[in-house]
């Protein structure tokens, strides 16, 4: 009989439960850090990759660290909905909310129910998304030297030119490097080539979306992917009465929304079908905001679209 264990996931720490062969549970809690995962590795029973079966929420963005050192340790990682967990919790009436008492829970969840492997990123997902997340760091600090350069002394100003124009060959270089890592990669190179026939996508967003894995192999549908850039629409209802605007649940990666709000703002004032989508939006009452996030959640929606078909981006299909 395999092993079950739930890993409750929080910021900086992890609840872990261990449900063994005979119904019991272990408990520790580690680090949410590279040192903590070596910690609850060493704890987990000796060469027992092949016999657990490791479950977590999908707890914003928190979760993904762990998951992917378990995965190249050999164990199978299921991550599932929330919502799952708590539907299960409340089937067994599971009354006491605690962090050692959610782990236990998801043990259970993970012990009963089987759910699906995660797929973890591919190697060459994982370096574009360093090589991204690189390069959005040195443009960041070329804006802040540039900001800083308008109101410094004299005495400084041929030092901080002299770093604007080093960060702008590191920002050069880095972009033929992404740019060549993933021409080299051909099922990268393929989804590129349908991603850039979506107007308003440019080169840095499908970049993006390529390193954060954002199409079929991933998720099971594009609700999926747009809740994990944290684009799902919330709402407050309680009973009958609806507390408050529908807004951005903003549960994810705040990258990703970055990296598709100023697209998103090309695709409503600059292409056809982004016009179509923002008139038929505001005639029916919506705010510019709302607007703005609606079209950053459609791009998301369009690119599985466009990446689980295979075929190019095709207007009329957009209602435009």
């Amino acid at each position: 009989m395999r092993l079950s264990l739930g890993i409750d996931v929080a910021k900086l720490k992890l609840d872990c439960a261990l449900r063994t062969v005979d119904g019991k549970f272990k408990h520790k809690v580690v680090e949410n850090s590279p040192k903590g995962f070596e910690t609850l590795l060493n704890w987990l029973p000796q060469d027992s990759s092949g016999q657990v079966d490791v479950c977590m929420e999908a707890t914003g963005i928190y979760w993904e660290s762990v998951a992917e050192y378990l995965v190249n340790a050999g164990f199978p990682v299921s991550v599932v909905n929330p919502k799952q967990i708590k539907s299960y919790g409340e089937s067994r009436l599971v009354r006491t909310k605690t962090d050692k008492v959610d782990a236990k829970l998801i043990a259970e969840f993970c012990h009963e129910r089987h759910p699906e492997p995660w797929q973890a990123p591919t190697v060459a997902e994982q370096t574009l998304r360093s090589l991204v997340l690189r390069l959005e760091a040195l443009q960041s600090m070329r804006t802040q030297e540039t900001n800083r350069l308008q109101v410094s002394r004299d005495v400084v100003k041929k030092n901080i030119e002299a770093h604007i124009l080093w960060l702008a060959g590191e920002i050069k270089a880095l972009q033929k490097q992404i740019s060549d890592h993933i021409d080299n990669d051909p099922e990268m190179r393929g989804k590129q080539e349908l991603l850039e026939s979506i107007p308003g996508l440019g080169e840095r967003t499908i970049a993006t979306l390529l390193a954060y894995s954002m199409h079929p192999g991933r998720f099971e549908n594009a609700r999926q992917a747009a809740a994990f850039a944290g684009l799902d629409p919330r709402q407050h209802q309680s009973g009958t009465s609806v507390l408050g605007k529908p807004r951005m649940s903003k549960v994810g990666h705040s990258f990703l929304r970055k990296a598709l709000y100023m697209p998103a703002i090309v695709a409503l004032h600059k292409t056809s079908w982004g016009k179509q989508f923002r008139d038929r939006l505001a005639a029916s009452g919506k705010a510019p905001k709302l607007i703005i996030g609606a079209m950053m959640r459609k791009l998301v929606h369009v690119a599985y679209g466009v990446l689980k078909s295979g075929r190019t981006f095709e207007a009329s299909l957009q209602g435009a």
